[in-house]
């Protein structure tokens, strides 16, 4: 059970393509290029400030994702 259901979360990975997949392939993922890992550790930092599930240690760090928590994704 998701006590989080409808939430966005938010990560950071090297990766995105198979994050996607890791997480459900949710049909809402989006990620972003970030130009350096300050600016990508900061922007995960504002979203989790701002409400969104997530949290440090992300595999990697030049792309920021984000997708809505659902019963059928993944959260880690």
């Amino acid at each position: 059970m998701k006590a989080d259901n409808g939430k966005k979360y938010v990560g950071l990975t090297d990766d995105p393509e198979t994050r996607k997949q890791q997480h459900g392939n949710p049909a809402d993922w989006r990620h972003w290029a970030h130009p350096d890992e300050k600016t990508a550790r900061q922007w995960e930092k504002d979203w989790i400030a701002a409400g969104a599930a997530g949290g440090p240690g992300g595999a990697g760090w030049r792309y920021g994702y984000m997708y809505t928590i659902r019963a059928d994704t993944v959260e880690d």
